[in-house]
């Protein structure tokens, strides 16, 4: 069972269940976390409980395509994790070394650590859902999507459900020096999430999703990437535990849980793109790519 938001009218927003027959059964929350909170006062898994909610009623008429979907969750916060696969290793260390792959970096050394990379991603106001841009930062010159298995979380670590995420990255700020990671990472609209959220409960095995990544430029696809979830060097427990250590959780956080899907090295993003994120039984996150002005130079 998905679920998702969607605005039923101007400025108001509605949560529905997408069954697995792609028909769509509205719920009587505007946010997700209302959703679980009805949920476990009424002593139901969210699975049982929306099952319960939508029994003998009927589906709207529009289909998925004909919703203005919202980011199925305005999380409060997103946090990431880096160098969770040996892709995404191999991807910092090309970054780090101008391409002499033989050396060793501390990508290698964090790839191998007790400890893995976290770093915070995004807010509410900075994070994007399924149709809206992402923005390419100014002063980048080369600008990947990375795509990802979502976690959302409750305050106390648990794992609500799954969606597919975003996490822009620009890999010659991150190259020059690991220190100017935030500014690689956090910007306007340079995350985004969606376009579900496939509750957890409804999942046996969450470490066999599929994830693919196309791009296209003037419709044409120019970057095919796929990977799964068992490639993960990480178990998504060990992130959430590392998250939560010494740390406020907030319910309806989402956890980025690193990518393996990288473009070639000689590809950056451009304005007018579009990227594609697919996660199996999650759906398609699609996003074009916009080109936003340099606040520095407007100003001059």
């Amino acid at each position: 069972m998905r679920i998702l938001r969607y605005e039923r009218e101007k400025g108001t927003y509605t949560l529905a269940a997408l069954a697995n027959d792609e028909r769509i059964y509205d719920l009587p929350y505007p946010d997700f976390m209302d959703m679980i909170y009805a949920s476990e006062q009424s002593g139901k898994t969210p699975l049982h409980y929306v099952q319960d909610l939508i029994a003998g009623q009927g589906p709207i008429e529009e289909t998925l395509e004909q919703l203005q979907l919202a980011v199925p969750i305005t999380a409060p916060e997103v946090w990431a994790s880096g160098v969770t696969y040996e892709k995404s290793k191999d991807a910092r260390n090309y970054e780090a070394t101008a391409g002499k792959l033989d050396a060793d970096t501390f990508y290698d050394k964090v790839y191998e650590a007790e400890r893995p990379e976290i770093f915070f991603k995004s807010t509410a106001a900075r994070t994007v859902g399924p149709g809206q841009p992402v923005y390419l930062r100014s002063d980048s010159d080369w600008q990947i999507p990375e795509p990802e298995l979502g976690l959302v979380l409750s305050k106390s670590g648990k794992v609500l459900g799954y969606t597919a995420g975003n996490d822009m990255s620009c890999r010659d700020i991150e190259g020059e020096n690991p220190l100017y990671l935030p500014q690689a990472k956090v910007w306007k609209h340079s995350c985004a999430i969606g376009p579900v959220i496939l509750l957890a409960d409804a999942v046996d095995d969450p470490y066999s999703f599929d994830l693919a990544c196309r791009i296209y430029r003037a419709e044409e696809k120019i970057v095919d990437g796929s990977a799964n979830t068992k490639q993960l060097k990480r178990r998504f427990d060990e992130l959430v535990e590392f998250l939560a250590r010494d740390n406020d959780l907030f319910d309806g956080t989402v956890l980025l849980t690193g990518t393996c899907i990288v473009p070639p090295n000689d590809f950056t993003l451009k304005d007018g793109d579009r990227i594609e994120i697919e996660i199996s039984s999650i759906g398609v996150l699609n996003n074009p790519v916009k080109k936003q002005e340099s606040k520095i130079a407007a100003a001059r």
